[in-house]
């Protein structure tokens, strides 16, 4: 826009100071022509009455050099009335050209070289007819033009820059609120919720700044009652846990009981963060700092454990591979138990009893796999079971699990992929990156596509005993 308004101006300025000044250098030229030749004509006018009293040729040179034009003014006397013809002064002009002006009887110029001449007729007491020749020389034709077209010249420059200055100023009024526009949209679109943008500048890029942050009000508002309705809605499921806490504590001892306990405290402990995340508005997928997030490892082996009892009395095999070392991640704890929570409550839900399942943990340099896999039916449509909010159709999917293993792992960098496992169903291949850099690790390749996703070659699960 600021490049748009200075190439405007300045075609608009160039056009009016070249229909003006070139105009004007010619009218300049005329006049300084018609100046040479009016100091000719009354330098011919001096000669005149000494021409008409007398034709001595010693007294009209000393008239001519009188008049102080004795190098540039000639003086042609015809012969006539019983004397001789006289020429006084340097003949310039062609005789036919001062036969011609005395036949006519009116001044005339004639071009000669290195200038023109001005002939001027004057009538003797003898009733002939003298030509006086001035010389005017090309010098003094254009003089003062070339001082005059410089300063024509400078003046037009000196417009032309003033009105790119103006523009220019002028532009950059136009386009820094245009541009504060632009990256308070970048900002809010990055989710920086506070961003605002100033409202000055023209009329129509003030409303628009107005409009913007009111539209970043509403923004802010839509997420602050979207998480206060979040809040209230976990604070609904207080009544039902706290009847089944009741519940669990009269159950007794017993391995069932206990692990019904545990998952009734895991579930209130779920719901106290729920809550505190969305009154905070704090992401909690990643974990902030050096040092921080957890041993994925250890979170693997606790699930697991949990998951087992039920994979027992269904009569499912399952196997745990990767977890006898410690493996850190930038992921918090209770984030990466829900992902896993999700994956195997998925392979329960829409897997046949007595299917069997396979949780792998693949430790790299710069990046941490964990592979779930089953030997269920599989998965028709992978794309669509990653859409968030679609579910599987069946009853109790909400659509939620395997989107929030995707933000799990997207939020380091890293990305969710469905496949099939060589138990002969379903594997979710969950990608955590470690520090962002270009994967490479031993034992295994990695190669990245044109599209930018990550593809791993990874050993499949061994087959389950």
């Amino acid at each position: 826009m600021r490049w748009a308004l200075v190439k405007v101006c300045l075609a608009v300025t160039t056009m009016v100071v070249v229909a003006f000044a070139v105009p004007l250098g010619l009218v300049i030229k005329e006049m300084a022509r018609d100046r040479a030749f009016s100091n000719a004509e009354r330098e011919a006018a001096a000669v005149a009455p000494a021409l008409s009293i007398t034709t001595d040729r010693d007294q009209l040179e000393r008239v001519v050099a009188s008049a102080g034009s004795d190098s540039g003014m000639a003086v042609h006397i015809p012969a006539g009335g019983g004397q001789r013809a006289v020429d006084i002064g340097r003949q310039r002009a062609a005789a036919d050209d001062i036969a011609t002006v005395r036949e006519l009887g009116r001044a005339s110029t004639t071009e000669v070289p290195g200038g023109s001449t001005l002939l001027q007729p004057v009538a003797l007491s003898s009733g002939a007819i003298a030509v006086v020749e001035v010389y005017v020389p090309e010098s003094e034709v254009s003089n003062g033009v070339a001082t005059a077209w410089a300063v024509l010249a400078g003046v037009g420059i000196a417009l032309v820059v003033g009105s790119v200055a103006v523009a220019d100023r002028l532009g950059i009024r136009m386009v820094q609120p245009a541009q504060k526009l632009v990256e308070g949209a970048h900002e809010l679109g990055e989710g920086k919720l506070g961003a605002r943008v100033p409202e000055e500048g023209p009329t129509e890029l003030r409303l628009a700044a107005v409009a913007f942050n009111s539209m970043a009000d509403q923004v802010v508002q839509l997420l602050a009652n979207e998480r206060e309705l979040a809040a209230d809605l976990s604070h609904r499921l207080r009544t039902p846990l706290t009847v089944l806490r009741l519940n669990a504590a009269s159950l007794g001892d017993g391995p069932a009981a206990e692990q019904t306990r545990a998952a009734v405290a895991q579930l209130e402990r779920e719901v106290d963060t729920i809550i505190r995340t969305a009154r905070e508005a704090k992401p909690q997928t990643a974990a902030a700092g050096p040092g921080a997030g957890c041993d994925a490892a250890e979170v693997v082996r606790e699930r697991m454990g949990f998951w087992s009892a039920l994979a027992e009395d269904e009569g499912r095999k399952w196997r745990v591979a990767g977890t006898e070392r410690p493996v850190r991640i930038p992921v918090a704890r209770a984030d990466l138990a829900a992902a896993l929570d999700a994956l195997l409550g998925n392979v329960f839900r829409h897997t046949p009893e007595g299917t069997a399942f396979a949780v792998d943990v693949h430790n790299g340099e710069d990046a941490v796999i964990v592979l779930v896999s089953d030997a269920g039916p599989g998965i028709r449509d992978p794309e669509a079971a990653m859409a968030r909010g679609r579910g599987s159709g069946s009853a109790g999917s909400t659509g939620l699990g395997l989107d929030i293993v995707r933000r799990l792992a997207e939020a380091t960098g890293g990305d969710v992929r469905i496949g099939s496992s060589v138990l002969g169903g379903t594997e979710v291949r969950v990608w955590i990156q470690l520090d962002g850099r270009e994967p490479v690790r031993r034992g295994h390749r990695v190669r990245r596509r044109r599209t930018g996703r990550l593809v791993s070659t990874f050993n499949r699960p061994r087959s389950l005993p």
